[in-house]
This record gives structure tokens, C-alpha cells and sequence, in this order.
């Protein structure tokens, strides 16, 4: 059965919000605290957080599987994730400092440092992007990890704060909101909201385990077109499609789990 959302105006949103049309469920790990998602050549990587619990892992989309896995040492809070040429790159939360790792084997090559808090991580042609929680969008080097320049994410004229986990599809920076059921569609130039996303009702209340099981993780298959969304301790991972608002889910029916 395919679940079709209608699209409302997102609290506290200039534009009316986006729905979705759930076309895939996967089955993912219940006690992953998801931090960042990467969908890359058919590969799905995940950042994992909580000290004591953090981890890299490379999971089967279709079983949940996880085909690898990487402990990060328990001082450290594992957060935002992404892809750069054959590595990928993980932040932490408080310790101001970022892991590199080989894509194919996950052996650490090396780490960086950064000002402030590390909450979400992607990457345009040029840059990381880089979320700490505040309005701000910070743009990174990755041969030096300098910041090279900063957006203040704006909608109807007010700071949109709580920025977390990133991702970078078709020109446009898509944020989750931390402890909401949205995403924000950024302008990687000015910072402008351009769109919002309601997922509102996409994993049922009773399946949330706790008050922290809340959307984070957004991943794009760029190669098939494909947008996957799930949250922390959700024990779902959801290739959705984005209905524009104000238009009706008259499509044919998707398959879905």
C-alpha cells in the first residue's frame, strides 16, 4: 500500500510544506542513534552517536544488514557524515574534531579540527557544509578544512535554528530540524528557505521508543533518483517521493513494503 501525505503549512513556515508519497520501507537498526546517512554507488553508510555507542557503519539497504563497522572511541559523540572523493568524513558533537576514513575499508586515515559544535555534514562540488545547531551554514575547505565562507539560513526574515543532519541534492541544501517533522530546502547562496518538506506522520507514534527518536538522516541516491529519510532508534529507513504542494497523490501506486 502506498501512503500519501497532504501537504500543510509547516508551523512557524513562510511557504506551504511539501508532502510525501512513501514508496519503500527498509528495515533498519532500532539502536542505531542516527547522526548521518550517505548513499553512494549502491553503498549505505550511517554515522551512529551517544558516547560509548558511536560508530561508522556500511548496512544492506534491502535487510538491514550491517556489512561493516567501525567503533569510534567513547569519548566521542558521533554526529553528521558525508562523502568526500574516496573517503568519508564524520563529525562529533562537543570535541571539535572530525575522522577521515578510507570509503572501501574504513581504515582512519585522519582527523581535523573545527570550531564550535558538529551536528550535520555534506558537500557540494567545491565544499563541506557543516551544521552546529545555530541558523548558521558553514563551508569548508576539504584539503585545508578552513571555513571559507557562512550562511545564515533565513525564512520570512527569521533565523532557522536547530539546524542538523545535511544533504546536498540537485543545488540545494536539504536540513533536518531537530525534534521536528520537516525539512528545510536551502539556497546554498543566500541562504533563503526555498521549500519545506512535511513528514509529518511517516513512522507512527507507537514506534518512536523514546522522546529522542526523532527524524534525523537524510541520504540521495543520485544515481537512480531515489530519496531516503529515517530518524534516530527508527526501525525503519523510507524512500519517499516529494508531492509539490497542492497537488493531489493521483500518480500509480509505488510498491512498498
Amino acid at each position: 500500500m502506498v501512503v500519501a501525505v497532504s501537504g500543510l503549512l509547516a508551523a512557524g513556515c513562510s511557504h506551504a510544506a511539501d508532502s510525501y508519497r512513501v514508496v519503500h520501507t527498509y528495515p533498519h537498526d532500532q539502536q542505531a542513534f542516527t547522526q548521518g546517512l550517505v548513499y553512494l554507488d549502491g553503498h549505505l553508510y550511517e554515522s551512529t552517536g551517544i558516547e560509548g555507542k558511536s560508530s561508522l557503519r556500511e548496512e544492506d539497504l534491502e535487510t538491514g544488514r550491517i556489512l561493516r563497522f567501525q567503533e569510534v572511541p567513547d569519548k566521542y559523540f558521533a554526529e553528521g557524515l558525508t562523502d568526500w572523493g574516496n573517503t568519508l568524513i564524520q563529525l562529533t558533537w562537543q570535541s571539535h574534531v572530525a575522522f577521515v576514513y578510507d570509503r572501501a575499508t574504513f581504515r582512519f586515515l585522519r582527523s581535523f579540527n573545527y570550531d564550535g559544535e558538529g551536528w550535520g555534514l555534506t558537500h557540494d562540488a567545491k565544499s563541506l557544509i557543516l551544521s552546529d545547531g545555530s541558523a548558521n551554514l558553514r563551508f569548508l575547505d576539504p584539503a585545508t578544512f578552513h571555513v571559507t565562507r557562512t550562511i545564515a539560513v533565513i525564512d520570512k526574515g527569521k533565523p532557522v535554528t536547530q539546524l542538523n543532519e545535511l544533504e546536498y541534492i540537485h543545488g540545494e541544501i536539504y536540513a533536518n530540524i531537530w525534534h521536528a517533522d520537516r525539512i528545510a530546502r536551502i539556497s546554498p547562496t543566500s541562504g533563503q528557505v526555498l521549500g519545506w518538506i512535511d513528514l509529518t506522520g511517516l513512522l507512527p507514534a507507537s514506534e518512536h521508543s523514546t522522546a529522542e527518536a526523532v527524524l534525523n538522516g537524510i541520504a540521495y541516491d543520485a544515481a537512480h533518483s531515489r530519496l531516503f529519510v529515517t530518524g534516530k532508534l527508527w526501525p525503519k529507513i523510507f524512500e519517499i517521493e516529494v508531492v509539490p504542494a497542492g497537488r493531489e497523490s493521483s500518480h500509480s501506486p509505488h510498491r512498498t513494503n
